[in-house]
C-alpha cells in the first residue's frame, strides 16, 4: 500500500510577515504561540542576516556541492549565497515565499513540498540537499522521518551529501523551547507552535525532536550515514547540525 503523503501546512501568516519585511511594509511583529506562551519571532535575525555574519555557512559549505536542493528555503538567504557557487534550486510550500525569493534574486525558486520530492524531481537530480531551520522535524514521526530521508536519497546521486539540523531532547536546554512537549521514548520529544501575524494565526506546526542517535538510526534505514555532527558553542537549546553522506558513496568528504 502506498504511504500517505504528509504535506507541510502552509504558514500564511509566517509567509506574509517575511514578505512584508522584505518590502519594508511590516508594521506588526511575527508572533509564535504555544498553548500557554507567546514570543516575538526574530524575523530580521533569522531570515535576513548577512551571509558574512553567518558562522554556520563555512561548515555547511564544506559538506555540500551542486546541484543543490535547498528545501524550505524561506526568503532565500542561503540560496542566494550558494547559487553563486553552483546550481541551486530553492523550494518552499508557500507561493508567497517563492515570489519573495524571486524578488530577492533567487534564480531558481519553485513551489515544492519536502514530503513530495519524488513527485517533483527525477531520480539522481541533485548532488546535495540542505534543510535548515529544523524543518525536518515536521516529519512528525520516526517512520515518516525514515521515508523522507529515503526520498532525499531517491532524488540525489550515489555520491550525495545532505545537511540537516534539529534539536536534541537529551540537552537540558531543549525543554525551554516554546511549544516543547515530553515524549516517553528515549531520544525523542515533540514541539507544537503556531505563527500569528496581524491578528491571523496559522495552522499548528507539529515537530518531532530527535537526537543524533535517532537521526543515525533513521538515516541508516534510508541509505545514509551520519558523517559529522556539529553543536554550535552558542546554542543553549540542544540545537545541532548533521552532515549525511549517501551509504553508496563509500568515500569521505
Amino acid at each position: 500500500m502506498p504511504r500517505a503523503v504528509v504535506h507541510t501546512p502552509v504558514p500564511d501568516p509566517f509567509a506574509r510577515a517575511l514578505r512584508d519585511h522584505h518590502r519594508g511594509e511590516r508594521d506588526a511583529p511575527l508572533l509564535v504561540h504555544s498553548d500557554d506562551e507567546s514570543r516575538v519571532h526574530p524575523v530580521e535575525t533569522f531570515y535576513f542576516g548577512d551571509s558574512a555574519d553567518d558562522d554556520a555557512l563555512p561548515w555547511i559549505e564544506s559538506w555540500i556541492d551542486g546541484p543543490l536542493l535547498d528545501i524550505g528555503a524561506g526568503v532565500g538567504r542561503d540560496a542566494r549565497y550558494f547559487q553563486g557557487r553552483f546550481e541551486t534550486v530553492a523550494v518552499e510550500v508557500s507561493e508567497t515565499l517563492v515570489e519573495t525569493m524571486r524578488d530577492r534574486g533567487v534564480t531558481d525558486a519553485r513551489r515544492g513540498d519536502m514530503f513530495a520530492l519524488r513527485e517533483t524531481f527525477p531520480d539522481d537530480r541533485f548532488r546535495s540537499i540542505l534543510v535548515r531551520g529544523t524543518q525536518l522535524g515536521l516529519a512528525g514521526s520516526t517512520a515518516t522521518l525514515r521515508e523522507t530521508l529515503a526520498d532525499f536519497a531517491a532524488v540525489t546521486t550515489a555520491a550525495a551529501t545532505a545537511v540537516v539540523d534539529a534539536y536534541d531532547p537529551s540537552h537540558p536546554g531543549t525543554t525551554d523551547l516554546i511549544g516543547y512537549r515530553d515524549d516517553p521514548r528515549d531520544g525523542l520529544a515533540r514541539r507544537t507552535i503556531r505563527f500569528e501575524y496581524e491578528g491571523v494565526r496559522g495552522d499548528p506546526l507539529d515537530f518531532l525532536l530527535f537526537g543524533p542517535d535517532r537521526l543515525r538510526a533513521a538515516a541508516a534505514d534510508a541509505g545514509w550515514t551520519v558523517a559529522a555532527v556539529e553543536r554550535p558553542s552558542t546554542a543553549d537549546t540542544g540545537y545541532y547540525r548533521a552532515a549525511l553522506r549517501s551509504a553508496q558513496s563509500g568515500s569521505p568528504q
